[in-house]
């Protein structure tokens, strides 16, 4: 088992900043794949940003190029997004989630832990 728990979220203005953090326990945070999923009221939960279990590589999704960054630390267990630049299309309830895997995936269901989730809500 892997427990997961989110933090960081909160309501910002548009062009804001903030970083959200995951923590995990239990197992081995090293044997998984990390990724951050989000969803928006009325739409389909979605990958933003994922990072395979050693950080060597890492993914987002187009619309978060360039504003968005994942990274983790085995060391300390801990999974981050750091979100600069944030629109209010950002606005959802962001997860963290981790799959017995090396590389990521963008399927929900290959996903085997998933957190609570953390409110993120941009004013405009």
């Amino acid at each position: 088992q892997v427990q997961l728990v989110e933090s960081g979220g909160g309501l910002v203005q548009a062009g804001d900043s903030l970083r959200l953090s995951c923590a995990a326990s239990g197992r081995t945070f090293g044997n998984y794949a990390m990724g951050w999923f989000r969803q928006a009221p009325g739409k389909e939960r979605e990958l933003v940003a994922g990072i395979v279990r050693d950080d060597r590589e890492s993914w987002q999704v187009d619309a978060v190029k360039g504003r968005f960054a994942i990274s983790r630390d085995n060391a300390d267990n801990t999974l981050y997004l750091q979100m600069n630049s944030l629109k209010p299309e950002d606005t959802a309830l962001y997860y963290c989630a981790a799959r017995s895997a090396y590389y990521i995936s963008r399927r929900i269901s290959d996903y085997n832990y998933w957190g609570q989730g953390t409110q993120v809500t941009v004013s405009s």
